[in-house]
């Protein structure tokens, strides 16, 4: 697998040539070998080499012998155990190779101190080129998160009560009201009413005062429509109804089962429960005529 070097970083072949190039000189197919990669690295490192070399040129005065194996191989374990952990990895045979090459210097001060000098000098900097830090990652961006808009429950609208719906119709101008007379049926002593209608939707209402509370399982009111463009035998269905107990003002709704063209007059049975088909009218308790 090829190891990726790390970007601003020589690679080992470009290393090997700048340690050749400080310490014997290159030929000139190496130099034109050099010239071909990044000649920006090329430079830096090439600098920094050469403080090395100076380094270990002013660690002592006088010839210098080679560097001791053994002083040579505690340094290079002493760096790969310091340098464990360093991405890249470099041949040390070729740190104390390059340390070997460098120029004479003069008799060092303290002896064997000066090369321990120099070929730390020169391990310390192969290897703090190659453990470079990577530039930091970038910082992500932070993102704020603003709450949604609390959404308010939509809720549905309030259907208008029969009381408000008959309001509306006596508003309207074209809307018939008449008034509802009690009949001498006993069922319907006491009570008043009327009846508003609008011949255009087909709507109506009935208001009761006095009407007497009924038992449903026992028998209801019913509404009737007389119709002048039809027979009065049989006026249209107008719904039935319930008065319950507490009902001492009642509005109730005209639902017509058939479509009324004329509307003559209102009136207001005493049914079986469910009402009836056609009425026999024995009970009317309530009447009205439009003129």
């Amino acid at each position: 697998m090829t190891e990726t070097r790390p970007q601003g970083q020589p690679d080992e072949a470009m290393l090997d040539l700048l340690i050749k190039q400080v310490t014997e000189g290159l030929s000139p197919a190496e130099q034109r070998a050099l010239d071909v990669m990044d000649n920006a690295v090329a430079s830096a490192y090439t600098r920094d080499l050469e403080r090395a070399a100076a380094a270990v040129t002013l660690a002592g005065s006088g010839a210098q012998p080679p560097i001791p194996p053994a002083l040579a191989e505690g340094l290079a374990r002493q760096a790969a155990q310091h340098f464990a952990s360093a991405s890249n990895v470099v041949d040390l045979t070729k740190v104390r190779d390059a340390t070997a090459k460098l120029p004479a210097a003069r008799a060092p001060r303290y002896g064997a101190y000066g090369w321990l000098a120099a070929a730390a000098c020169l391990v310390l900097a192969v290897f703090g080129w190659l453990r470079s830090p990577a530039p930091p990652a970038p910082i992500p961006p932070v993102v704020q998160v603003v709450p949604a808009p609390a959404i308010k429950a939509i809720e549905p609208p309030v259907p208008p009560t029969p009381e408000e719906q008959r309001a509306a119709l006596l508003a309207k101008s074209d809307s018939l009201k008449i008034t509802l007379a009690a009949t001498k049926d006993p069922a319907g002593a006491g009570i008043q009413g009327d009846v508003v209608w609008d011949p255009a939707t087909q709507r109506g209402f009935m208001h009761f005062t006095g009407l007497q509370p009924n038992d449903p399982a026992v028998h209801q009111y019913q509404i009737w429509i007389f119709d002048a463009g039809r027979d009065k035998r049989y006026p249209v269905d107008g719904g039935v109804f319930d008065v319950p107990a507490n009902g001492s003002e009642v509005v109730i709704p005209v639902r017509a089962a058939l479509m009324v063209h004329k509307p003559a007059a209102f009136a207001v049975t005493v049914e079986k429960p469910g009402g009836v088909v056609v009425s026999g009218r024995e009970h009317v308790i309530a009447l009205g005529a439009t003129g």
